[in-house]
């Protein structure tokens, strides 16, 4: 029997390189206390166990790439995408793109991605893996963050004007944080510094998540705020970093997880239905996820609807 085409269960078949951090020859700030925790939280993070497989045609990474400002706090690098680009142009973003064939990982792909954009170094000595997160899902690709840190603040960047128009940093724990880092930037001063909506999910009836927004600071000129699934993926990054949650609710109450969306979007979703069935992946794994989500959900209205039930009882007994 020839092997199957695609990812099957790719995040546990990686095995990512971790080299020691010598931080005697890093060149970098002295780390503060709160960013000395935060690196190794990152740092001895794993990822679960995953349950699902992907098409590989459908696999995309992005780099979040850390690194220690002057006063010893961690900052993201962000860019800000071509007008010219087909899609999503002039957007904040973190580097990256789909998984290309000679990609033999997805820390590969990130990687490639920040060098083609960026021009970081793919050394693994000056930009070392802190961690993997659990993939996200965007709207016709998987997305896996990969989390580094930049051991050389010497480095300087070289912007492919086709795909980048500029490059600029953000505080890594202002993600959790309702306040804005920059109190007396102009364009905070009017506009609330984070802000989010509910918009319905493409699955489950009575289904939605909630996007997030924040501000760079850099509106004025041009530069739009870190929004939807990037603000997602550094709100993850934050939380494990720091251990703590936001200080505002990330999802709605009873929210279907990532996993769950995930595996709605390759049962139900025509762009990944078709890469499954090309690429010959296994879908049981997600037919069973969204079998259990289905049967809480029903559980949760049946519930929810016996509960309103006696409500309408009680106020007819008070009446008599």
């Amino acid at each position: 029997m020839p092997p199957k085409l695609g990812i099957q269960r790719p995040n546990n078949r990686l095995e990512y390189h971790r080299p020691k951090i010598h931080w005697n020859e890093a060149k970098i700030p002295p780390l503060s206390n709160e960013s000395k925790r935060c690196l190794r939280n990152l740092a001895a993070y794993r990822l679960p166990k995953q349950r699902l497989s992907y098409p590989r045609s459908k696999c995309a990474a992005v780099l979040v790439a850390l690194f220690v400002g002057r006063h010893g706090d961690l900052y993201v690098l962000l860019n800000r995408r071509s007008a010219n680009l087909r899609t999503y142009a002039g957007d904040t973003s973190l580097p990256g793109g789909k998984m290309d064939p000679e990609d033999r990982n997805l820390e590969d792909t990130a990687r490639r991605e920040a060098f083609e954009e960026i021009g970081l170094p793919r050394d693994r000595s000056k930009v070392p893996l802190l961690c993997i997160l659990e993939p996200f899902l965007a709207a016709e690709l998987i997305v896996t963050p990969v989390v580094v840190l930049i051991l050389d603040n010497t480095l300087r960047p070289i912007l492919n004007s086709d795909e980048v128009t500029s490059l600029f940093s953000h505080p890594l724990v202002s993600f959790l944080s309702s306040n804005s880092p920059y109190p007396s930037e102009p364009d905070t001063l009017e506009v609330p510094y984070h802000t989010s909506f509910e918009t319905k999910f493409s699955g489950p009836p009575h289904q939605s998540f909630r996007v997030h927004q924040f501000l760079t600071g850099r509106e004025a000129g041009g530069i739009k705020p870190v929004f939807g699934l990037t603000a997602g993926m550094l709100i993850q990054t934050a939380t494990i970093g720091y251990a703590r949650q936001p200080d505002f609710e990330v999802n709605p109450p009873n929210a279907a997880t990532t996993e769950e969306r995930i595996a709605w979007a390759l049962l139900h979703r025509k762009v990944f239905q078709e890469a499954c069935e090309k690429e010959g992946v296994d879908v049981s794994a997600a037919q069973r996820i969204v079998d259990n989500f289905l049967k809480r959900l029903q559980e949760r209205e049946r519930k929810q609807e016996e509960k309103e039930r006696k409500r309408e009882l009680k106020k007819r007994q008070n009446k008599l």
